[in-house]
């Protein structure tokens, strides 16, 4: 590593990679050098969040750019893998990606090969109300042997090209939405899973879009439910035409000692002014003796808020990702960490495609 600021590399700067942008130019001791960016407007936009950064036209060229010390990618998710391997080929830098990490069965193996130092971005993990419940669930409940999360959210928001509308593109969205999930779930049950049942569909959104001639495929809602190989059991519920719930997640663990729950509210650029300030995120744990429920509420910095969609996650990510640049922490997201939550997405796609159980080995 270079000595002074953490220099990054950023490949992708549409509506996730400015967030990126807008968190890294908060946290201490990091800047972006170089950004590769293809569409012009997104290009732009990017130029003013890091006025500093050198735009590429390529990521061979940005691979050329002495003093890196890590990348991140922000690209569409099918450009994810090929992009990984030129890295790895090139210029094996440590490497933040967004999930998912990759979008097929057919590219499992391609990854599996990766001889690179990945980090795979799981934002949920570091929302401050979903961190707290993964430390608080094992006290609380004893040990979770049901775990329910569900996601009452807003539709897929505009892309470039409209890339997010289709399979093809994204994995399907219990890959490209739901890894997330998925990687919470092993995390929380501390088990791997078994096998998967799934029902869902496309039911409101995107029916009538079109681009060029081709029809939105993605998918709108689901229920999925895991078994895990220690015996416990997770589902999922998502609907994406629900923004005008309060709260945008809500997880609940039960286990024999008690239940945790958190809740989160989706992006505050999102709530309506006239209804007042944004819900606070809360987690509230509810012992069964003695009974109790206690709810802990967690304001969340201004800032931060303003910096992203995702309840100030995207900043302690990087802050932990920035630790363990430094030698000063954990590498807590790990390639395989992002390979299962593909493969439990994929199964799950499976599930619902086959109308069949998706066994996973």
């Amino acid at each position: 590593m270079t000595a002074g600021a953490l220099r990054y590399g950023v490949i992708g700067c549409g509506m996730m990679g400015q967030e990126h942008l807008r968190n890294i130019a908060l946290l201490p001791g990091a800047r972006v050098a170089a950004i590769v960016e293809p569409d012009a407007d997104m290009a732009a936009i990017a130029a003013t969040l890091a006025p500093g950064a050198v735009l590429c036209p390529d990521l061979a060229a940005l691979l050329d750019i002495e003093g890196l010390d890590c990348l991140l990618i922000a690209s569409p998710n099918h450009c994810h893998v090929a992009q990984l391997e030129e890295i790895a080929r090139r210029r094996p830098l440590p490497v933040m990606v967004e999930k998912p990490l990759y979008i097929s069965e057919a590219e499992a193996a391609r990854v599996a090969a990766l001889d690179l130092p990945v980090w795979v971005a799981m934002e949920y993990r570091y929302m401050p109300a979903i961190a707290r419940f993964l430390d608080r669930i094992d006290a609380v409940t004893g040990g979770a042997t049901m775990l329910t999360i569900r996601e009452h959210r807003f539709p897929f928001l505009p892309k470039v090209g409209g890339w997010n509308r289709f399979n093809r593109y994204t994995g399907g969205t219990l890959v490209e939405k739901c890894c997330h999930f998925f990687d919470l779930m092993r995390l929380a049950l501390k088990s791997d899973p078994v096998r998967i049942m799934a029902s869902g569909g496309q039911m409101v959104n995107h029916r009538a879009e079109r681009y060029g001639d081709a029809v939105p495929d993605i998918w709108d809602s689901a229920y999925v439910i895991v078994d895990f190989a220690s015996g416990a059991r997770a589902m999922l519920e998502l609907c994406m035409y629900a923004e005008g719930s309060r709260f945008q997640e809500d997880l609940s663990a039960c286990g024999p000692a008690g239940r945790i729950e958190a809740r989160v509210p989706g992006p505050a650029r999102f709530w309506p002014p006239a209804l007042g300030p944004s819900p606070l995120a809360e987690v509230e744990e509810s012992p069964r003796q003695p009974p109790g429920p206690q709810v802990t509420r967690l304001p969340l910095d201004p800032a931060l808020q303003a910096a992203g969609d995702h309840n100030g996650a995207t900043f302690h990510q990087h802050r932990a990702f920035a630790e363990a640049l430094r030698g000063r922490g954990p590498w807590s997201v790990s390639l395989s960490d992002g390979a299962w939550a593909v493969r439990m997405g994929l199964a799950a796609q499976r599930a619902v495609e086959t109308g069949q159980v998706a066994y996973i080995h």
